[in-house]
């Protein structure tokens, strides 16, 4: 069942998102070639739980870390580990959030490790891009099939193919709730927007082929074929004017709580 917010709790998804962009921009900011991305995950923790909130990935059905940190070929959920060393040319997938007074916040963004080559920056330019089209779609009366439509427009006439088997989603009281919010698909199909909706649309991308793989350690997604994959998240909320990006700080150079 979808869940309509109200003017209170809208306040509280802002904070929980509030937070959840802060500590998605200060780990990008603390990446740095040699680092383990365990090391990377233990500042996120600590930053969260410095400032009031706590890690709502870490033990959610399971997983280990406070963040699912991603390299290069890996599209989502990458576990944080000692043996995994971020390395010049990389591109590193944060998707982390943070609950905050019942609240959850959820974000991502690839960052890139210095400089990298050419395909893998153009990937990352048409991802971000195809989300923010896709938020553009997140409008009261619209359907949920104009923003998968939208993303998935884009991102395949650059040339790039969209993850099927996994998509974005409503948030709120419960990290995942509904709808689901599919990268994909037709406009004018699915559930209607309508104001007091929060959710996270969230592009998942691969530079060849869309097809997956989860490793045996139950959480890692890989592409199939080896290409690079880039993953780019925000949670919004649909209003009766105008849509909120309540995660918009990690893009903002002078954000801060």
């Amino acid at each position: 069942m979808i869940q309509i917010k109200n003017a209170k709790e809208l306040e509280g998804m802002r904070r929980a998102n509030a937070l959840s962009a802060a500590a998605l921009k200060y780990g990008g900011e603390h990446i740095e070639a040699g680092m383990t991305t365990w090391e990377l995950d233990k500042l996120i923790y600590e930053f969260i739980v410095k400032h009031g909130g706590t890690p709502n990935f870490k033990g959610l059905y399971g997983f280990p870390g406070s963040a699912c940190i991603s390299l290069n070929d890996t599209v989502i959920h990458g576990i944080p580990s000692h043996d995994i060393i971020i390395r010049p040319g990389d591109i590193v997938s944060i998707d982390t959030g943070a609950k905050v007074d019942g609240f959850n916040g959820d974000n991502a963004c690839t960052f890139p490790v210095g400089k990298v080559d050419l395909e893998a920056q153009r990937l990352l330019d048409v991802t971000k891009e195809a989300l923010h089209l896709g938020i553009a779609q997140a409008k009261a009366g619209n359907r949920i099939g104009d923003i998968g439509h939208a993303v998935q427009t884009y991102c395949e006439e650059a040339g790039f193919s969209v993850v099927r088997e996994f998509v974005g989603h409503g948030t709120g009281r419960e990290l995942h709730e509904d709808p689901e919010v599919p990268n994909y698909g037709n406009p004018g199909r699915g559930p209607r927007l309508v104001p007091g909706m929060t959710i996270a649309i969230e592009p998942m991308i691969c530079q060849y082929g869309p097809k997956v793989k989860t490793l045996s350690d139950g959480w890692t997604v890989k592409t199939k074929d080896g290409g690079l994959a880039a993953h780019f998240e925000h949670s919004v909320a649909i209003l009766r004017d105008h849509t909120e990006i309540m995660t918009l700080g990690w893009e903002d150079p002078n954000f801060t709580l």
